[in-house]
């Protein structure tokens, strides 16, 4: 055991997870190193624009403007009892290194840590339909950047696919900026959500606001349909059209956009670089990295925070990451509010019946492989098709998701397997008749994300 004055914790990430992370430490003595990834702190959910933006919180967060304001003051008020590293990703970890890139001077260092938070947060889970890569479609979470950061939307008609409550609510923002909401389409059926809705109310101001997003888009003459089957996104240059099943008929709608997908996936390569015990979790079809009730990872160490461990929202991070953030500290004999620890776990723990009402409103539309064609483009990095995919595990016998990417590159391109993953190991189970649980995972692999191929390492290495 040691002392706090012995200590200097790393996280990694400065969304919810990590700035309440970042705040616990500190008002216990600790200076943490908090690296992030982007140029200001936020996260996505409450991802800043630059400085010089003249767009107001309320206008940017709607509901979560305060919420997001807080988040942020409380970053900016530990500024100098921190050691902040904005704009710097963490893209590879062994022997007790972090290697981090700083982005605008492409230099990079090994930071070196004995406790880490890490709260990596989420991206976008993907499920490809024909025309995906034709310009002017994009991720929900990419439509949404694009109108927080820089406040530009992704076309001037724009529709919006796929399932998940964060279908609705960017739908709503952009709305609600003046951008023409062609239609919003969900795979997920009413009789879904009706159904879902007493575990809903276990969180009735959450649920609420949901449903407040889809009256105020009704009540504004936007097109929804539910129980959708995305056949097809249309064009030559760009995006023109979009063409859905409405399980009656074929439909198609004119737009000049497309903003979709599939609820979140936690970022968790770097967990696996770690060396974190990973386990299937059926709630979120993912193999996620094992963590106990207070973020303890499989390593000595090693904490785990937020939707990089398992998507459960932002205000669940912000608890997940003070909790972390206190079984850092009780591990090393710092003295800790013991009953908040407790406090901070019931909340956690509430959330799950929330969690799985989600899962049933928005179910994963799990026959998406069977109707996925083969010349469907899988993953884009290596333009690997769904067809390319079934006669790897034909001719080759792959049964196993590493296996097929060695056979086939699936995930060996810019985005390792971030965006393709959760595709080809749908399109791998119904190949090989077994279920998604047993093709297994991507292993993560360094570089987590594209650096240069010319780095300059910095100087003076070291936290």
């Amino acid at each position: 055991m040691t002392g706090s004055a012995t200590l200097q914790p790393v996280i990694v990430g400065a969304g919810p997870a990590g700035v309440r992370a970042a705040q616990t430490l500190v008002a216990h003595g600790l200076r943490p190193v908090v690296i992030d990834e982007a140029g200001r702190s936020g996260g996505q959910i409450y991802r800043r624009p630059p400085a010089n933006f003249q767009r107001s919180p309320k206008t940017l967060y709607g509901f979560e403007a305060a919420r997001a304001t807080a988040v942020h003051a409380a970053l900016d008020g530990l500024a100098d009892r921190i050691d902040y590293r904005p704009d710097s990703l963490v893209w590879n970890a062994q022997g007790g290194l972090l290697d981090v890139l700083h982005g605008r001077s492409r230099t990079t260092r090994s930071v070196p840590y004995r406790q880490l938070i890490v709260a990596t947060g989420a991206t976008d889970r993907v499920l490809p339909v024909p025309g995906w890569t034709l310009p002017g479609v994009y991720t929900l979470g990419g439509a949404q950047v694009a109108l927080k950061f820089q406040g530009c939307a992704i076309g001037r008609r724009v529709v919006f696919m796929g399932s998940g409550p964060l279908l609705y609510l960017v739908a709503y923002q952009y709305a609600k900026a003046g951008v023409d909401v062609a239609a919003v389409l969900d795979t997920a059926r009413f009789a879904d959500q009706w159904a879902a809705a007493p575990a809903m109310l276990s969180q009735p101001a959450v649920f609420l606001k949901g449903l407040y997003y889809v009256g105020w888009l009704r009540a504004r003459g936007v097109l929804m349909h539910g129980g959708v089957r995305p056949l097809r996104v249309l064009g030559d240059a760009r995006a023109s059209a979009i063409c859905w099943h409405d399980g009656t008929r074929e439909q198609t709608l004119e737009c000049d956009a497309v903003g979709f997908g599939h609820a979140l996936r936690s970022e968790t390569q770097l967990a696996d670089l770690l060396g974190c015990r990973f386990a299937f979790e059926p709630l979120q079809r993912a193999h996620l990295p094992e963590r106990d009730g207070a973020g303890r990872s499989s390593v000595d160490g090693v904490y785990l925070a937020g939707d990089g461990a398992g998507i459960m929202g932002a205000d669940a991070a912000e608890w997940a990451g003070e909790r972390a953030a206190l079984a850092l500290l009780a591990d090393h004999g710092v003295p800790v509010d013991a009953a908040r620890a407790r406090a901070l776990e019931r909340r956690l723990g509430k959330l799950v019946t929330f969690r799985r009402g989600l899962e049933r409103a928005f179910p994963f539309p799990e026959d998406w492989a069977a109707h996925a064609s083969d010349e469907l483009v899988v993953c884009r990095c290596e333009n690997v098709t769904a067809g390319e995919l079934r006669r790897t595990v034909q001719d080759c016998g792959a049964d196993e998701m590493n296996r097929l990417k060695a056979l086939s590159r699936v995930g060996m391109g810019r985005c390792q397997g971030r965006m393709c993953g959760v595709a080809a190991a749908e399109i791998l189970a119904h190949a090989t008749g077994q279920p998604v649980q047993q093709v297994g995972r991507l292993r993560g692999q360094a570089p987590i994300k594209p650096i240069p191929i010319q780095l300059v390492s910095a100087e003076g290495a070291g936290a």
